[in-house]
């Protein structure tokens, strides 16, 4: 079985790797887990081993004929819920998924990285916990960067992001032009909003405040639709930020005091 480009498939056939990212999930036999491209399984074995359920998704039709012959067992106890679909397709809720009451663990292609973790942290169905094996350098501008981004604020809204381990290149087959990373996304959850429309406001504001990464941030923001009349110098005092600043270098907690100033 060959690895499909077209789907950014990349084996994963270290087993070093595979328990540091099961570690990392901290499974219980309580525990559903979602799995995200199983592929031929090697990390699927280890969370049957920790979790008292696996759902793995699975867009590629020729890998679950062998999934299904290298799981038959597990399919048949219902221990293994093996789906045929794309995942930025399914529904949460409609596959029996509840609000934090499940994990997610994965080996996920590169280029769906920023979709995925949009999907699961801005969702109403969150996990509790998720674990994605990714690009070294993403991994490091969420968890490791002094200075922040829109993909790290995004994420820090919702959890805690912990640089697990790195995953060399020689750990896939074939293996990518890049090293991965494990990134811990922990204690997920929508505590910093208090409704949709907190949450809503905090990504406009954000956006707008990186709109121009060199403009500083208060001449970004005085020029959002929904500053006129309202005295931002004074907000930035009144949260701490430097008039300075550039968005880079202000926190996840001067910018939701800014969402609260704002609204």
């Amino acid at each position: 079985m060959y690895a499909k480009k077209s789907l950014g498939q990349n084996f994963l056939n270290s087993p070093s790797a595979v328990i540091k990212i099961v570690d990392s999930a901290k499974l219980t036999k309580k525990d559903i887990v979602l799995e995200i491209g199983p592929g031929k399984g090697v990390l699927t074995k280890e969370l049957l081993n920790g979790g008292k359920q696996v759902v793995a998704i699975e867009k590629d039709k020729d890998l679950i004929s062998i999934l299904e012959e290298k799981f038959a067992s597990e399919l048949k106890s219902k221990k293994l819920i093996l789906i045929n679909a794309d995942v930025l397709k399914i529904n949460l809720e409609k596959l029996g998924f509840k609000n934090g009451e499940f994990k997610i663990v994965a080996n996920i292609p590169y280029y769906i990285t920023g979709q995925l973790l949009r999907m699961f942290l801005e969702n109403d169905i969150k996990p509790s916990l998720l674990v994605f094996l990714v690009q070294k350098e993403v991994a490091e501008r969420i968890a490791r960067s002094k200075k922040e981004s829109l993909l790290s604020l995004s994420i820090k809204a919702f959890g805690e992001p912990k640089y697990i381990a790195t995953v060399p290149k020689t750990a896939f087959i074939p293996a990518p032009k890049v090293d991965s990373a494990i990134l811990l996304i922990d204690n997920i959850s929508a505590k910093n909003f208090k409704n949709k429309t907190e949450q809503e406001l905090f990504f406009e504001i954000i956006h707008a405040g990186f709109g121009q990464k060199r403009k500083l941030l208060l001449s970004n923001l005085k020029k959002s639709t929904w500053t006129p009349g309202v005295q931002v110098e004074e907000v930035f005092e009144f949260c701490g930020i430097d008039k300075k600043s550039r968005a880079e270098d202000v926190g996840l907690e001067q910018w939701l005091c800014l969402i609260h100033k704002f609204k």
